[in-house]
């Protein structure tokens, strides 16, 4: 097996460790005995999870009706059987995704106690469920996603900022039901705080609109008058874990970054290679992220520690990237891949940073393959690996030298998927 292809090996364990299916499968919740199950969901997996649902629902429950609406990103939709698929824009919401939030809302609407509701999330959903408080927007919610995807918060800070400024984020889609309700989370956010997957639409936290005001003035974000007074206002109070409706809810996390990067570092083992798992939580400016990881990389060429040869470095997380220039091309994982080219130009490294959903940023590639000679290959097709990155360009140079890792849509998402391979 080739470097490349051991890499391409441990990318396929991380994503096949997070399939719906396998985490699912111990996580069953039982129907109730009077009363209806309803399916509701949001995110880049929200599809294949619906489907991995009705199957093992059929498996375990046959007698037992099963129906629901879940939304997917565009081109993530798969066949289900009683659960209707959606589709709608990602990383910025459209009406699509409005008119998505509002099935959502209305197919838990009415249900009573005895009835059960059970919400497949995954990350993505925060753009997928635009849901503007009374008085805002769809544009308003446009903005403030465009504003928060440019600012380099990291997601969890991101997220805050949502379920303040939403009517269905924060706990307030569970808020809306009378019914139990179960919730199968994959998470995509460092740390696996249930609350933060998708901005939580199931799953209140303690956060506070205090909090949101705090993440606006430290990332300068230069939202409207009017979000700025609703954020002082309680109208942006989210519901509360303690608070009587969600009595008897249930979260369960099936799929997360530590579990694949585990089954990933089992492939390395089995080649003989011992892998290292730096971390599943990783969070930064992208770029500076890729410096770490050069660093390190420089140290286990030039002295053989703090790790001997041959070895992996593996991690996760969700790093970010502050958009100083627009009109490039390409993702966070390219933005790091391209960092760590510069920075470990040279080095006897084979590496991957790629996105477990199959799609980094807006572009068709999952990220991009980086080696010691990345740098001087896109010198000799005319490209400026310093100029790229400065221009946020990504695509447009791994594209030039045929180095894109492209899979398409996985069905699942932990993140984040980095690995850099030193003989």
């Amino acid at each position: 097996m080739s470097d490349r292809e051991l890499l391409q090996a441990m990318f396929a364990a991380a994503v096949k460790a997070a399939d719906p299916m396998t985490g699912m499968r111990a996580h069953l919740p039982s129907p109730p005995e009077n009363g209806r199950t309803v399916v509701i969901g949001a995110g880049k997996g929200a599809a294949q999870m619906a489907a991995a649902l009705e199957a093992l629902w059929s498996e375990h429950y046959p007698a037992s009706r099963l129906d629901g609406v879940v939304v997917t990103r565009y081109g993530y939709g798969c066949p289900t059987k009683s659960i209707t698929v959606l589709e709608a824009s990602h990383p910025v919401p459209d009406a699509a995704g409005l008119a998505a939030a509002r099935q959502l809302l209305d197919a838990v609407t009415g249900l009573s106690p005895n009835d059960l509701v059970i919400a497949l999330i995954s990350g993505g959903g925060s753009a997928l469920l635009p849901a503007p408080p009374e008085g805002f927007t769809l544009d308003d919610e446009i903005a403030l996603n465009e504003m928060l995807l440019a600012s380099g918060a990291p997601i969890s800070a991101m997220n805050m900022v949502r379920k303040h400024l939403s009517a269905i984020k924060g706990g307030r889609l569970a808020a809306s039901t009378k019914a139990r309700v179960v919730s199968l989370i994959i998470s995509d956010i460092p740390g696996d705080n249930p609350a933060f997957v998708a901005s939580g639409p199931t799953i209140p936290d303690n956060t506070t609109r205090q909090d949101a005001l705090a993440i606006v003035q430290q990332y300068k974000l230069e939202l409207s008058p009017a979000m700025i007074a609703h954020l002082n206002s309680s109208a942006a109070d989210a519901p509360k874990p303690e608070d009587a409706v969600f009595v008897g809810h249930e979260y369960r996390v099936i799929a997360s970054a530590g579990v694949s990067l585990e089954a990933a570092a089992d492939v390395a083992r089995a080649q003989g290679v011992t892998p290292y798992i730096l971390s599943d939580s990783i969070e930064g400016e992208a770029r500076d992220v890729a410096l770490m990881h050069a660093a390190l990389a420089r140290e286990i060429h030039l002295r053989n520690r703090p790790f001997s040869k041959p070895c992996v470095l593996l991690s996760g997380g969700e790093t970010t990237v502050t958009l100083r220039n627009k009109g490039g091309k390409g993702g966070r994982n390219g933005e790091f891949a391209l960092a760590l080219a510069l920075a470990g130009d040279g080095l006897p490294i084979e590496a991957l940073a790629a996105d477990t959903d199959g799609i980094d940023g807006s572009e068709t590639n999952a990220g991009a393959f980086v080696d010691g000679a990345t740098v001087r290959r896109l010198r000799a097709a005319g490209l400026d690996a310093r100029q790229l990155l400065a221009g946020h360009d990504s695509f447009t140079g791994f594209s030039a030298i045929g180095d894109l890792f492209q899979t398409g849509p996985t069905g699942t998402n932990v993140n984040d998927f980095r690995a850099i391979l030193m003989r």
